[in-house]
């Protein structure tokens, strides 16, 4: 709890200054010469968009001219379009070979000054709002960005991930039999349950905490310092005492899963969301539509932790097989859910490779056979409905003013969506193109 409390204050102190870089502007009129329609997955031509007291005031047709005192900025040769908003990120650390020991050196307070830059490089690549699912150090890291005093995207914190015993996320897994047993076996406060009574209060707990999400891990993963890399995790009576607590407190519960039974079982349960679900079958995908749950594919992670179990001593031994063998699945995956009209958002596992390389899961998609405009509307519009907001995720008067452009057409070709150099955050500029 101490570092945890002087990692809020340093993420506070050390980056006021950098925020003065972002100004808010009374006024705005954004000349874009294509603009993106979420809603429709449509792109049109050129439009004026209007921006006041960080809402988007009016859309207008071609290029409308700026009123007195009103600041122009000419994007007529860049698409326009909603921030985007990956579902599902970690702020609060990055993959590398060292991972498995920094938790063992290092403090809370090292991962929040690591965090700010993470942040920055999250919301500069055009992504205006994050679903974090898992870390103690990105609600503080949500509180320094909404008071101003750190540039980041908008977050939706988890706060720590709820795990069984030995599952994927108890963080204990790996210690050695003198260090478990001076720690003690963590309970529903660490965020580790055994039992319904528990479920309910890891959920009281995460509320506590100030949580604005649930996750849990429905089955074992893949860089778990375990074996099982997706066998079920959760009982259904778990699972449902999960549901039923988080929805009492107004949560949405988000559920890692890569195993065919326990992502089944989260899905009876009446989870928002799968995420990653390698060994999605025939079985779970007509479950999800019945249900109308939401799956966030992580194509990203997928492939990293594939191309990264081919280095010796980036993972552990008892992990390289399963990067080995499920980050390879999950393309093929999202492939079958997308030709069986399963309802697809957009996240990446962001963390697990490198902050700010968010995009690149529009390109995986499209090579999975999932439509450009789709990819982008899981961005936008799919996100917002995952996250249960209707404020953002579209260009229309009366929403927040999160806007991004980039060169080109991202729709004939999703590479552009690698070029973003405008960004609009709550009618703030955060980025402007080199003229």
């Amino acid at each position: 709890m101490r570092h945890r409390l002087l990692a809020a204050a340093i993420l506070s102190w050390l980056a006021l200054p950098a925020f003065a870089a972002g100004t808010a502007a009374a006024g705005i009129a954004l000349h874009c010469g294509k603009l993106f329609d979420s809603r429709s997955g449509r792109l049109l031509g050129p439009h004026t968009v209007v921006v006041r007291d960080g809402k988007v005031a009016e859309v207008l047709p071609g290029r409308a001219g700026a009123t007195a005192g009103m600041t122009a900025i000419d994007l007529a040769d860049r698409t326009c379009m909603a921030g985007w908003t990956d579902l599902h990120v970690h702020l609060g650390s990055q993959s590398s070979p060292q991972s498995y020991s920094e938790g063992f050196r290092l403090d809370d307070v090292d991962f929040a000054f690591r965090s700010i830059g993470y942040a920055e490089k999250t919301l500069m690549a055009g992504f205006t709002s994050v679903r974090d699912l898992g870390g103690t150090i990105t609600p503080h890291l949500r509180d320094a960005i909404n008071q101003g005093l750190v540039k980041g995207p908008r977050i939706w914190a988890a706060g720590k991930s709820i795990a069984t015993t030995g599952g994927h996320a108890d963080p204990t897994n790996g210690y050695n039999s003198e260090l478990s047993h001076l720690l003690g076996p963590p309970g529903p406060t660490e965020g580790v349950i055994n039992s319904v009574d528990d479920a309910r209060q890891a959920v009281r707990q995460r509320y506590k905490d100030g949580s604005d999400v649930i996750k849990i891990t429905a089955t074992g993963g893949v860089l778990s310092y375990a074996k099982s890399g997706d066998a079920p995790q959760f009982t259904v009576e778990e699972a449902r005492a999960i549901v039923d607590t988080a929805r009492d407190y107004g949560y949405k519960v988000a559920a890692h899963a890569h195993g065919e039974e326990g992502m089944y079982r989260a899905v009876v349960a009446g989870v928002t969301s799968i995420e990653h679900g390698s060994y999605m079958s025939d079985r779970v995908m007509r479950l999800m539509k019945q249900k109308g749950t939401w799956y966030v594919p992580t194509l990203y992670a997928g492939r990293f932790v594939a191309d990264k179990a081919k280095i010796d001593g980036y993972y552990p031994d008892i992990v390289r097989p399963k990067a080995a063998r499920i980050g390879a699945q999950i393309q093929e995956t999202a492939a079958k859910a997308y030709r069986n009209g399963v309802k697809i958002a957009f996240g990446t596992d962001m963390g697990v490779g490198p902050h700010g390389d968010n995009a690149r899961e529009f390109a995986y998609m499209v090579e999975a056979g999932i439509p450009a405009a789709y990819a982008l509307q899981a961005a936008t519009i799919h996100a917002a409905e995952v996250l249960g907001v209707d404020d953002q995720g579209v260009v229309e008067p009366g929403k927040r003013a999160d806007i991004i452009a980039m060169p080109g057409d991202p729709v004939a070709d999703i590479s552009n969506t690698m070029k973003v150099d405008f960004v609009m955050k709550d009618g703030v500029v955060m980025r402007e193109p080199a003229r």
